[in-house]
Protein backbone atom coordinates (compact mmCIF):
# COMPACT_ATOMS: atom_id res chain seq x y z
CA UNK A 1 0.00 0.00 0.00
CA UNK A 2 1.30 3.46 -0.91
CA UNK A 3 1.78 6.33 1.50
CA UNK A 4 -1.06 8.88 1.41
CA UNK A 5 1.38 11.71 0.70
CA UNK A 6 4.99 12.15 -0.37
CA UNK A 7 7.30 15.11 -0.83
CA UNK A 8 8.93 15.54 -4.26
CA UNK A 9 11.25 18.50 -4.90
CA UNK A 10 9.99 20.14 -1.71
CA UNK A 11 6.33 19.91 -2.79
CA UNK A 12 3.64 17.76 -1.16
CA UNK A 13 1.81 15.33 -3.46
CA UNK A 14 -1.19 13.21 -2.48
CA UNK A 15 -1.70 9.57 -3.55
CA UNK A 16 -4.80 9.13 -5.72
CA UNK A 17 -5.77 6.01 -3.74
CA UNK A 18 -5.39 3.53 -6.59
CA UNK A 19 -2.80 0.85 -7.36
CA UNK A 20 -2.06 0.39 -11.06
CA UNK A 21 -0.87 -3.00 -12.25
CA UNK A 22 1.03 -1.66 -15.27
CA UNK A 23 2.99 1.50 -15.99
CA UNK A 24 0.76 2.13 -19.02
CA UNK A 25 -2.36 2.25 -16.79
CA UNK A 26 -0.59 4.62 -14.38
CA UNK A 27 0.43 6.87 -17.30
CA UNK A 28 -3.18 6.97 -18.53
CA UNK A 29 -4.28 8.14 -15.08
CA UNK A 30 -1.45 10.70 -15.01
CA UNK A 31 -2.51 12.13 -18.36
CA UNK A 32 -6.10 12.49 -17.18
CA UNK A 33 -4.94 14.37 -14.07
CA UNK A 34 -2.65 16.60 -16.13
CA UNK A 35 -5.56 17.56 -18.40
CA UNK A 36 -7.35 18.78 -15.24
CA UNK A 37 -4.44 20.99 -14.16
CA UNK A 38 -2.63 18.67 -11.73
CA UNK A 39 1.09 18.08 -11.38
CA UNK A 40 1.77 14.34 -11.16
CA UNK A 41 4.40 11.82 -10.16
CA UNK A 42 4.31 8.14 -11.15
CA UNK A 43 6.16 5.84 -8.72
CA UNK A 44 7.02 2.17 -9.17
CA UNK A 45 6.20 0.36 -5.90
CA UNK A 46 6.92 -3.32 -5.09
CA UNK A 47 4.36 -4.93 -7.41
CA UNK A 48 2.37 -1.97 -8.76
CA UNK A 49 2.54 1.71 -9.70
CA UNK A 50 1.17 4.61 -7.69
CA UNK A 51 0.21 8.07 -8.95
CA UNK A 52 0.68 11.13 -6.75
CA UNK A 53 -0.92 14.47 -7.62
CA UNK A 54 -0.95 18.10 -6.52
CA UNK A 55 -2.64 21.26 -7.67
CA UNK A 56 -2.14 24.83 -6.50
CA UNK A 57 -5.33 26.55 -5.39
CA UNK A 58 -5.81 29.61 -7.59
CA UNK A 59 -9.28 30.69 -6.47
CA UNK A 60 -11.24 30.47 -3.25
CA UNK A 61 -15.02 30.82 -3.41
CA UNK A 62 -16.86 31.60 -0.19
CA UNK A 63 -20.58 31.08 0.15
CA UNK A 64 -22.92 32.94 2.48
CA UNK A 65 -22.43 36.15 4.42
CA UNK A 66 -19.13 37.11 5.95
CA UNK A 67 -18.97 36.71 9.75
CA UNK A 68 -19.14 39.91 11.78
Amino acid sequence: MALKSKIFDGKKFMWDGKSYQTEDKAREAENAYKKNGFETRNIAEEDHFSVYTRRIVTEIVLEGEAPI
